[in-house]
């Protein structure tokens, strides 16, 4: 499935129908990387959504020769329904509500304060962590590339697009290696392209298209942060 925008460029890249499971998510960012070689020296920023998507993004990154971060960002959930997202808080407090879904639900003050009460919690315990290893790196005017491990249900992801799109990058690309349709429909229009290797025509879950998807801590991610900081630190290219 490709679809062209206005400037008759492609926006949405469906690499494959199939369901062959990926290696694990190391592989699947060189996957990416491969779909994404026009990027190559572009001074691009790889963010990786939590926990998993910084695995893609890492390999992602080093192939390409990107900036490696993550992106810190919380959906805000609807009441009783936490997968749906009324909106999304960034890191720096700033918050997007979705005003269609709040009219459609009736969703009240009260309770969007509370839930944005509980998700800035969780964003200042994972910025307290992340960002003492590695600061955040500059998006906006910059070319941004997007990354999680999968898609299901679209909410984080759109969370994350949020998220990135209030700091005014130059282009905004969303690459997974694996997609519902439903998501990718979802997700199409608020992105400048989408890439997405593999969209199945069964998805139940990320997990079943890995042949290793084990739990990613938050110690994995620091360290793997803590080289990039390095990197930055010394000013080393990535490998080509």
């Amino acid at each position: 499935m490709n679809n062209i925008n206005s400037n008759g460029m492609m926006k949405v890249r469906v690499i494959s129908r199939s369901d062959e499971p990926f290696q694990n998510r190391s592989q699947a960012g060189l996957l990416l990387a491969k779909e994404l070689s026009d990027l190559k020296g572009k001074n691009a920023v790889v963010l990786g959504i939590p926990r998993g998507g910084i695995l893609v993004a890492q390999s992602l990154a080093q192939e390409i020769g990107g900036e490696l971060d993550i992106v810190i960002s919380r959906k805000l959930g609807a009441p009783g329904q936490a997968e749906l997202a009324i909106g999304a808080m960034a890191e720096n407090g700033e918050v997007y509500l979705n005003q269609y879904v709040l009219d459609e639900l009736s969703v009240s003050d009260s309770y969007i304060e509370r839930e944005k009460e509980v998700q800035m919690e969780e964003i200042k315990r994972r910025s307290r962590l992340i960002r003492n290893v590695l600061p955040r790196a500059p998006l906006a005017g910059r070319l941004v590339v997007l990354t999680d491990d999968g898609v299901a249900t679209g909410s984080t992801m759109q969370a994350a697009i949020w998220t990135v799109r209030r700091e005014k990058p130059q282009k905004l690309v969303a690459a997974v290696p694996v997609a519902s349709e439903e998501a990718v429909m979802r997700l199409a229009g608020d992105v400048d392209e989408l890439v997405c290797l593999r969209m199945p025509s069964s998805f139940y879950a990320v997990g079943q298209f890995f042949r290793q998807f084990s739990q990613v801590t938050d110690e994995e991610v620091l360290e793997i942060l803590k080289l990039e900081q390095i990197r930055r630190t010394r000013n080393l290219p990535r490998a080509s």
